[in-house]
């Protein structure tokens, strides 16, 4: 059989046909303001909130799904939804095998059993007999790596304790279908990973992953297939790298938007000097517009302002990557720059020879400053740029891998 056909004979382990989940807010927030305003009243302090919107999305076992999005775009509703946490409010699901989801932290837990009488009501609620809890209880406690604190109240737990002890149980039970919220980014580095290595050992056994991360990263390098949420809707399902090319573009968008909101809010005055400083960062704009890639050189065009007149200034840009880590940097006083007075507006740029940015977003940002180091004034986030995807490598810097066997 060939591979292709193999990948086409995967049995489907979810489907999820036409699903929508509605959720009512309501307006009035006392006991009193509902009383008053019942009956048709009622209705005007109501306000449907689709969280879901007819969302189809067939799962096929042994593939390792993303569900990415910014907040607020239903991929937690998904997850439950498909977990039979809640019901849709139209639509079907259909499930087979055994699930074991980690959803939220603490679900399913009771605050007053201990963390030994948590797991083994876990255990039976998914299915497994006491006899093979028993068996398996030393290699839960032994992965949660909690100590005595299994014969205490979960309700006296730290949220990294809770996270440990649900995880635990969930991946010593056998599921056929894990399903992973946000909840592992509570635990501390170490225990992360060992949350990833145990959820590559599930890859390798041929296990089905739904997981909800912001971590874009996980997503590239860990995922077979990605599916973007935008406002409840399927905006992208496939590619993991193109999935999270299109979110840093929603992402982007809604910071555009976001500024125009707070247009109107007036920059606080730099004071230089005990004289109110009027130097702007009037325009930033690329020459690059299809995207930068390895070895292109970015021109960045800056247009600055002052009405009276600025001697002894200087100009900075930094590059920034779509974490708000900080990529590159350069100023004109690094670079020598003797600057003319800054009177009325004044076109500059900056040119970036020979740029090898690994793949993602990057964001520009500007900055007008005194030769002591005082901020003026700041465009940040000025503009953004994006690298293409290389699917030889991954990370911040582009650089073309070799690798040669030197002993047999």
């Amino acid at each position: 059989m060939s591979v292709s056909t193999a990948k086409e004979a995967r049995p489907a382990i979810v489907r999820v046909a036409g699903v929508s989940k509605r959720f009512v807010m309501r307006k009035d927030n006392s006991l009193k303001e509902r009383i008053v305003t019942l009956g048709r009243l009622g209705r005007r302090h109501r306000e449907d909130f689709w969280a879901l919107k007819n969302l189809d999305i067939t799962i096929e076992a042994g593939t390792t799904i993303g569900l990415i999005g910014h907040n607020g775009s239903g991929k937690s509703t998904l997850l439950k939804v498909i977990g039979g946490i809640i019901d849709p409010t139209s639509g079907v699901v259909e499930r087979r095998g055994r699930i074991a989801a980690l959803l939220e932290l603490g679900a399913g837990f009771h605050p007053d059993l201990t963390g030994r009488e948590n797991v083994y009501l876990n255990a039976s609620i998914l299915g497994l007999s006491r006899e093979t809890t028993d068996e398996r209880f030393q290699d839960i406690l032994d992965f949660a790596s909690i100590g005595e604190f299994i014969d205490t109240q979960v309700k006296f737990y730290s949220s990294g304790m809770y996270v440990r002890l649900a995880f635990a149980v969930a991946v010593h039970t056998d599921p056929d279908l894990l399903l992973v919220d946000e909840v592992l980014s509570v635990g501390d580095e170490a225990f992360q990973r060992k949350c990833l290595d145990k959820i590559r050992e599930f890859q390798k056994e041929g296990r089905t992953i739904v997981l909800v991360t912001h971590s874009l990263s996980q997503v590239t390098e860990m995922c077979s297939r990605a599916v973007l949420l935008n406002k409840g809707e399927v905006v992208f399902d496939g590619n993991p790298r193109k999935a999270v090319s299109a979110f840093r573009d929603i992402l982007e968008d809604r910071r555009i938007s976001d500024e125009a909101t707070v247009a109107a809010h007036k920059d606080i005055p730099v004071v230089a000097s005990g004289q109110v400083v009027e130097a702007t960062v009037h325009s930033v704009d690329l020459d690059n517009r299809d995207g930068v890639h390895p070895g292109d050189d970015l021109q960045i065009d800056i247009k600055l302002q002052h009405p009276t007149g600025l001697d002894n200034w200087m100009c900075a840009i930094q590059i920034d990557n779509a974490m708000g880590q900080v990529i590159y940097g350069t100023t004109t006083k690094r670079l020598a720059i003797e600057l003319p007075q800054l009177k009325g507006e004044l076109d500059v740029q900056f040119i970036l020879r020979n740029t090898q940015f690994g793949a993602g977003k990057y964001f520009i940002n500007v900055s007008l400053m005194d030769l002591s180091g005082t901020h003026l004034h700041d465009l940040s986030q000025a503009c953004s740029f994006d690298a293409p995807d290389y699917t030889l490598a991954a990370g911040t810097l582009h650089a073309a891998p070799e690798f040669k066997l030197l002993s047999a």
